[in-house]
């Protein structure tokens, strides 16, 4: 599947993939700003989100087989490959499976593991129940989703993914396809081989995702494989895209 690419800069190609429920445009900023230092890069909508295609499957093989067809498409192959989250499993995915397509990996805030069930379990059934009818506003939309989703940040950024435009407004996502592949989403395949190139994990240090209990995982994986936290939860390059983009900018300079 080749998905929707936002492009921008020009020089050695850098891929950015973003989490579940968001989209390319949230890496906005941290794309200009690793533009303007020499860098071709290349925001991707994984299936399923932002303007890319909708279909069923949501295994990280599959998404990762996307990208490497997209990345082959826009003649940025290999390129250096940053992803949060799901995008970051992706990313993993990615490299694992097709090597010589990854100069090198930042893996943002995710281990190669399988996760309890996601909270975001809870958040997608939240957005299937709101009912899309002529008339919804946004503020009606936002108080369906306070209940599930009590954070207002939380929620406007799961509202950036529904199209208040058209009447009765309609979900940009797959989200019926994102409902479905949640287990997948939250789990972790089993996949041959191991990658050698340069990978930075980057943690928040006030988030759960990367355990010292994870560290072996990773390094069965990705040998070369090593740790960094700055301080942010989940979300780094929202919460903090200075240390975020420092972080980047350093691991894209080391030869």
């Amino acid at each position: 599947m080749r998905l929707n690419v936002v492009a921008m800069g020009e020089g050695p190609p850098v891929v950015l993939l973003h989490g579940l429920l968001g989209a390319a445009q949230n890496f906005g900023a941290i794309q200009k700003a690793i533009a303007a230092r020499g860098h071709r890069v290349l925001a991707l909508d994984l299936r399923n989100h932002g303007q890319s295609p909708h279909a069923d499957g949501m295994g990280y093989a599959t998404m990762a087989e996307d990208v490497a067809e997209t990345l082959v498409a826009e003649g940025a192959w290999p390129a250096a490959v940053i992803g949060h989250s799901m995008g970051g499993k992706v990313a993993m995915a990615l490299a694992l499976a097709k090597p010589a397509g990854v100069e090198r990996l930042l893996v943002a805030d995710i281990a190669p593991v399988t996760y309890p069930t996601p909270v975001f379990t809870r958040y997608v059934a939240a957005m299937q129940a709101i009912p899309l009818r002529d008339g919804l506003t946004r503020r009606d939309a936002d108080a369906a989703l306070a209940e599930a989703v009590p954070e207002a940040p939380l929620r406007a950024f799961l509202l950036q993914n529904l199209i208040f435009t058209e009447s009765p407004p309609r979900w940009r996502i797959g989200l019926a396809a994102i409902a479905a592949g949640m287990g997948e989403i939250g789990g972790w395949p089993a996949m041959p081989g191991r990658y050698g190139g340069p990978v930075l994990v980057l943690s928040g240090d006030a988030s759960a995702y990367v355990k010292p209990e994870h560290h072996a995982a990773i390094r069965a994986l990705f040998p070369a494989a090593r740790f960094a936290s700055m301080a942010a939860g989940h979300w780094l390059h929202a919460e903090n895209p200075r240390a975020f983009l420092a972080a980047v900018e350093e691991f894209l300079s080391v030869a």
